[in-house]
């Protein structure tokens, strides 16, 4: 009995197992042995996709051809005059059918050599044309060929907090690199290397290093600012990345193109002292907002009004020297201001040419200065080919 027992197990297990075989079989000839790649997305694929979703799809097909990774290669002397190569990374994007290509001044160095890669791997040499330190941008052309894309770009003068953006760049040389988010904030002001980058797009779509000079864009697919800098103490993305606006990096980039530099307006007010309430009751003021003028460069258009510089040396102020007796500044074409940044700033906006009128207190009184801008003279020479 037991024998029996023994051999219709056995005889169970031979079953169960040739079953096995034939279901193994069955499965590996059903099974591919390589995995397919995903279909190419069609327009019917985007409509039946959550909206969010298809705009970012559209947005990175049409606009992905026009951006670009930037190598640059320079070389550089250390602190001991040995020659030490450097080399900078980003992105840029094409402006133009002429193959100008816009990105940040600090991707492209000195622009000695500079190598651009489009999608597909195609690669290129390009010349820088100029660049301008002051908005962190510059201009560079390569060979324009059958084909080569632009992108399209906005206004960025009608933006709200809250609307969609999309970023494509090359963050930590992983090229094409689609992020998604909204603008955070409007008209932020970021100090960088003693330079204020004022008026900034704060997003909170991912931007690293790497994404330096790519393309913020609007879901329409047009480009709404030049991602520039993030504001993160491990230099990763912390959810706060910064764009320059594309209405002012279009009028820098066609200063650029047509004459390889920037130019800037100017007052001749070279420094200021913010008034703020301790020193205005240290100097005996009424309660004034603006800024107190400590220097004017001779010749200036400032100088040639009739405005008065700081006189007399009074110690310091906040680690700088603080010079008293100057003109105060309080408005700017009858808008108030906070102080010198706050001038600075309205002024850039200026062209050269523009009069703007100032509201001057002087010897405890309140009078007006007409003043024509004229061009920076720091801003002549001439940076590109």
């Amino acid at each position: 009995m037991a024998r029996s027992n023994r051999s219709s197990i056995f005889i169970t297990l031979l079953i169960i197992f040739g079953v096995g075989i034939v279901v193994g079989m069955w499965v590996n000839k059903r099974t591919p042995t390589s995995i397919p790649a995903p279909p190419i997305p069609t327009p019917q694929t985007y409509e039946a996709l959550e909206s969010g979703e298809a705009v970012v799809m559209r947005v990175y097909r049409d606009l992905s051809p026009a951006v670009v990774n930037i190598v640059s290669k320079s070389l550089a002397y250390n602190f001991w005059m040995q020659v030490v190569p450097q080399t900078g990374q980003g992105t840029g994007f094409v402006i133009d059918d002429k193959g100008h290509i816009l990105t940040n001044s600090h991707v492209v160095g000195s622009g000695q050599n500079i190598e651009v890669t489009f999608m597909g791997d195609r690669k290129l040499q390009a010349l820088l044309v100029g660049q301008d330190p002051i908005s962190d941008l510059a201009v560079i052309r390569i060979q324009p060929f059958q084909g080569l894309a632009s992108a399209p770009l906005g206004n960025s003068d009608n933006l709200t907090v809250g609307q969609r953006v999309i970023a494509i760049g090359d963050p930590f040389g992983f090229q094409h690199t689609v992020t998604s988010g909204f603008i955070s904030a409007l008209n932020r002001d970021l100090i960088i290397d003693s330079r204020t980058m004022f008026g900034m797009i704060q997003t909170d779509a991912a931007i690293n290093p790497g994404n330096s000079g790519g393309p913020l864009m609007n879901s329409r697919g047009e480009v709404i600012g030049v991602n520039t800098a993030i504001v993160s103490e491990t230099r990763s993305f912390a959810g706060i990345g910064l764009a320059l606006p594309i209405n002012r990096a279009k009028k820098v980039a066609n200063q650029i193109i047509r004459l390889g530099r920037v130019i800037y307006p100017w007052t001749g007010i070279a420094a200021g002292t913010d008034l703020e309430p301790q020193l205005t009751r240290a100097l005996g003021l009424p309660p004034l907002k603006g800024f107190m003028i400590s220097v004017i460069a001779p010749g200036s258009p400032a100088f040639q009004s009739g405005l008065k510089g700081g006189s007399q040396y009074a110690g310091g102020y906040r680690g700088r020297p603080l010079l008293v007796g100057g003109d105060i500044i309080t408005a700017v074409d009858d808008v108030p201001i906070s102080g010198f940044e706050d001038f600075q700033n309205i002024v850039l906006q200026k062209n050269i040419g523009d009069q703007i009128r100032l509201k001057v207190w002087r010897n405890n009184q309140e009078f007006v200065v007409n003043l024509v801008l004229a061009e920076d003279p720091r801003t002549t020479k001439k940076t590109g080919v």
